[in-house]
């Protein structure tokens, strides 16, 4: 007699002591687990389940929990700023031994079924103490010092912009960093030229970080002084 079980989302044909091994179970090494969800019964008479053949069940021993070979996963990003990331996985298993299979009566064995190691269930945290109250709450601050810490943390917005360009606008995509999209959005804030990012003090640089929702990157990429560097070749 045979039977199809399915667990960790992969199917298996199995016999009475046949040795298999399986995706991890929250199960320790001797202990008795049971499959319910069984797909198929072969032998004198064949069953089929729609989807699960009712009442039918696999039991095993649960012989060792081990983990599989090492695989090495590697990707590498090709472009202006290129990056690489290697990484190695090894697969927790458990290896079981088939020590029954029930045609009927799963239900009243008292076996425990086989979890999945990522479904078994998990204690509750217990819950975290409210943290007691102050004697007495800090006064809220002004609400002209709330305006003067937000434009602070934000900058002020460079001098320099333009309503459009003077002339030709300058090709900002030479900017290491700087694409046709965020090119595009230079222009809509204002920014056509490179002696406009030349110019630019720590305070519109913060401005336009936080204008533009790429934190750091001015800086980073160094464009004031890229900027300067071409605002003095096109001169």
């Amino acid at each position: 007699m045979f039977a199809v079980l399915k667990t960790g989302g992969k199917q298996y044909k199995v016999a009475k002591d046949e040795i298999l091994t399986v995706e991890k179970l929250a199960a320790d090494a001797g202990e008795t687990v049971q499959f319910n969800e069984v797909l198929m019964l072969g032998g004198d008479k064949v069953t089929v389940g729609a989807p699960f053949v009712d009442g039918a069940a696999v039991q095993a021993e649960i012989l060792d929990q081990t983990r599989g070979p090492k695989t090495i996963s590697f990707v590498k990003r090709r472009r202006k700023h290129s990056s690489q990331r290697k990484k190695g996985h090894r697969q927790h298993l458990t290896v079981i031994k088939v020590t029954d299979i029930l045609a009927s009566g799963a239900e009243k064995s008292g076996v425990k079924a086989a979890l999945g190691a990522s479904s078994a269930p998990v204690a509750a945290a217990a819950p975290k103490k409210a943290a007691p109250k102050k004697a007495a709450e800090k006064k809220a601050a002004p609400k002209k010092a709330e305006k003067a810490e937000a434009a602070a943390a934000t900058g002020a917005a460079p001098k320099n912009l333009l309503k459009a360009a003077k002339g030709d606008a300058d090709d900002l995509k030479k900017i290491s960093g700087v694409g046709p999209k965020l090119e595009g959005l230079l222009n809509e804030n204002g920014v056509y030229h490179f002696w406009q990012i030349a110019e630019w003090s720590a305070d519109e640089v913060a401005y336009m970080d936080d204008k533009l929702s790429f934190k750091g990157r001015i800086e980073r990429d160094n464009w004031i002084q890229q900027a300067t560097d071409f605002a003095a070749e096109a001169k």
